[in-house]
């Protein structure tokens, strides 16, 4: 407890004064008004986040909610979402909303994240090797468009970190484990990455996702497509099947793809997922269009645009990919969630899971249980 306050005191005494002042200022400013001060506990919150730097108040809201999770605190913050349980890939959610990976690439809170009523958590993008990403800044709010635009290109502290704090956490829930390669690593040797993040994280992951769609590494989204995809795809099959006779289970494999493909691109892809013996696929990652966000502050910043303006893309491809599989593969959701009716909307769409992330930050946890009685409200 001491070193947890100690490192949460340290992030807040390393603000700039201007920043600690602005923060108070607000925070005086809301108790002292009866009609702010009645707002849930989590739009406050939400305010004093959001006059630090977007990737400063990424890290302190992930050691909130890491601590709160070490405490069994996190239940407190809303009320838990309904049971609903589903079986997708042979296992089994609690119900179908998730956290999708980025918020969490580390591990560092998944009690936290789980203790505030997601199905399943997804955490990474790992990389064999730590490495510091892209340079700051790198992340940029747009809360006009309810919209985020980040390059941080895989910034991790390597799987064996990640693996650590797995085992340090008490959660027995469905846990993904997103893997990627290293920057640095040439595109036609990428496979070699992936298969070693696949035989670390294999024992201690309910599934593996393979993240070959960020826009942020370069060349790696070259990976979805033709020869490039089927060969990487072999690849980490052959492997799994040696790792469950290893291991006595088999790990599903789940592909993240981008939103930004064509429909007969993405056809394509879900021909490649059923041929090599894919388990799922997630639709989707960021988007490197700009409709929705044109004219706004930071809107023409370089990176991955993800919440709101990405939804109509990423439900398309959806829809593209339900078409295309006839239930062959189950559907993972993401992007540009950010009420409830907008996870209802990917289910009745094709998808099995949705997942949140930039519409958990703009609406909190009170989202996923929203999501949950959204979703089944179609039953």
């Amino acid at each position: 407890m001491p070193m947890l306050v100690q490192g949460i005191c340290h992030r807040w005494l390393i603000l700039p004064r201007a920043s600690r002042e602005a923060l108070m200022r607000g925070y005086n400013r809301r108790l002292s008004s009866p009609t702010e001060s009645s707002l849930p506990m989590y739009t406050l919150a939400r305010q004093l986040l959001f006059k630090l730097s977007p990737e400063t108040s990424h890290d302190l809201s992930l050691d909130l909610i890491g601590a709160g999770g070490r405490l069994g605190l996190n239940g407190l913050l809303c009320k838990a979402p309904a049971k609903m349980p589903v079986t997708v890939m042979g296992l089994e959610f609690p119900n179908p909303v998730g956290l999708a990976a980025g918020l969490d690439k580390n591990g560092a809170a998944i009690d936290g994240f789980a203790q505030l009523g997601f199905g399943f958590v997804e955490i990474g993008t790992v990389t064999p090797r730590p490495q510091p990403g892209n340079p700051k800044p790198r992340i940029f709010r747009l809360p006009e468009a309810e919209a985020i635009i980040n390059r941080m290109g895989f910034n991790n502290l390597g799987v064996d970190h990640l693996l650590a704090r797995v085992a340090a956490a008490k959660y027995k829930g469905v846990l993904g484990i997103n893997i990627g390669k290293n920057f640095d690593t040439p595109v036609e040797r990428a496979v070699d990455d992936y298969l070693i993040c696949l035989d670390k994280v294999y024992a201690h992951a309910s599934y593996v996702t393979v993240n070959v769609s960020s826009p942020n590494t370069p060349g790696l989204r070259s990976l979805q497509f033709g020869d490039s995809l089927k060969q990487l795809l072999a690849d980490l099959a052959t492997r799994r099947a040696e790792l469950a006779q290893r291991h006595g289970k088999q790990v599903p494999l789940a592909i993240k793809i981008a939103p930004d493909m064509t429909d007969e691109e993405t056809v394509q892809v879900a021909q490649a997922l059923i041929e090599t013996g894919m388990d799922a696929v997630i639709a989707t990652n960021t988007t490197l269009s700009r409709v929705g966000v044109e004219g706004l502050e930071h809107g023409d910043e370089a990176g991955g645009l993800s919440g709101a303006p990405v939804r109509e893309k990423s439900t398309h491809t959806v829809k593209v990919l339900a078409a295309e599989l006839a239930g062959r593969l189950p559907i993972i959701a993401v992007g540009g969630i950010t009420e409830g009716k907008h996870a209802a909307e990917k289910i009745a769409a094709g998808a099995s899971l949705v997942q949140i992330y930039s519409g958990f930050i703009y609406k909190g946890p009170a989202l996923i249980r929203e999501s949950v009685d959204a979703i089944a409200a179609l039953r």
